[in-house]
């Protein structure tokens, strides 16, 4: 019997694993009382994993100061291959000062924690308010990626990294999917072609809309929300994950839809966002990513459609994935259905648009969101959950 392959490489053509082995945990462990520390936030934790478990292909590391500023220039690596977002370490010049390249770091967590390794290959300073022009298209302050750059050390760490164990995700165990398991599970399935879909949000009927429309042209749907760093305002990704487990458990076929979380941050990058969580995606398996009107997009940073377009910049066969690009839905209240405007005959007038922040504050109201936005079931786990 022919065994089937994958069929999708992952970006740069090599699923990356930097964890650590047993063995080279205890030896990392024996060294411990000796390294120099530097403590990771959420998102550089979160930046670890990723580069760990082979979500950030084809880097082993975080970046040095070529890469670094060929990202930030002309999205690509310095040895041409594309990607969007600089993935950085940074810190004090006071703590960088105390640090040797060529020597090994340790990296603990916010509680203190030895999580990871860092072999320092270089230490460089960089410009925040270009890398804020460049990446997110301002320098506002009030915009969330911005600020967090901002509030960054002013030295960037590079070199490889290895993280010492990976260990059952605190809310998500049976959820916490890597790419080397992603890839296992869609070629037993017999899944040649797979649509990711990425979110921060809770799942509504437009988010439904795309996807399913998406489901029809291919062999299964990964269903990847995003459960890193987030604002402070976005709904608990706890809750979020529970409106997923409703809509699959109700309005999906089960068996052609397979649920895992995604460990990243969001960066609030818009277009460029949405190139990063494409090549995610392509790491973790997927041929086909679906990029939504607003794609990552916070306020009114980026213009209309600016997350597809930007796709456009690169030749198909370097992203290496298929995005999908969908209009805004809505309800259209003359065919009494979810459409776009390429499918509705319906008048701006004749058409229900609910945004997240709307929803937000109708629940906040104690009200329900109507059933052209949200399933009801969806609808009401959101409620309950707003009032706990």
């Amino acid at each position: 019997m022919s065994r089937i392959v994958e069929t999708i490489a992952p970006h740069g053509g090599h699923l990356v694993n930097r964890v650590a082995t047993a063995a080279e945990r205890d030896e990392f462990m024996a060294r411990a009382s000796h390294l120099p520390r530097v403590r990771l936030d959420e998102r550089a934790l979160s930046d670890l994993i990723m580069i760990a478990i082979g979500g950030y292909s084809p880097l082993n590391g975080f970046m040095n100061q070529e890469d670094y500023e060929r990202v930030v220039e002309e999205m690509r690596l310095k040895n041409g291959l594309p990607w969007s977002l600089p993935i950085t370490l940074s810190v004090s010049e006071e703590v960088a000062e105390n640090l040797k390249e060529g020597s090994w770091v340790r990296l603990d967590d916010e509680k203190g924690r030895f999580v990871g390794v860092l072999e320092l290959t270089q230490k460089y300073r960089y410009n925040k308010a270009h890398e804020a022009i460049n990446v997110y298209r301002t320098d506002d302050e009030k915009h969330p990626g911005v600020q967090v750059l901002y509030q960054q050390g002013e030295v960037n760490l590079a070199g490889p990294i290895w993280l010492l164990q990976r260990e059952p995700h605190p809310m998500f165990p049976q959820y916490q999917i890597d790419p080397a398991q992603s890839r296992r599970m869609f070629v037993e399935r017999g899944w040649k072609t797979v649509v990711g879909f990425q979110t921060r949000n809770p799942i509504h009927r437009a988010h439904e809309y795309i996807i399913k429309c998406a489901m029809e042209i291919v062999d299964g749907l990964f269903l990847h929300p995003l459960v890193g760093a987030t604002k402070s305002d976005d709904i608990p990704a706890d809750v979020r994950m529970r409106c997923y487990e409703i809509m699959i458990e109700k309005y999906f076929p089960k068996n052609r839809v397979i649920l895992a979380i995604n460990p990243c941050a969001m960066r609030y990058a818009g277009p460029r966002e949405a190139i990063f969580h494409a090549l995610i995606r392509k790491n973790y398996g997927c041929t086909h990513f679906i990029v939504g009107r607003d794609h990552a997009g916070v306020g009114d940073y980026y213009g209309t459609y600016d997350a597809q377009k930007i796709f456009d910049e690169f030749a198909p066969e370097e992203i290496g994935i298929i995005p999908l690009k969908f209009e805004h839905a809505f309800w259209c209240t003359v065919t009494q259905q979810m459409a776009t405007s390429k499918t509705s005959p319906a008048t701006p007038e004749q058409r229900i648009h609910l945004s997240g922040t709307k929803v937000r504050e109708m629940l906040r109201r104690g009200e329900l969101p109507p059933p052209e936005f949200s399933r009801p079931e969806v609808a009401a786990e959101l409620a309950r959950a707003m009032h706990q």
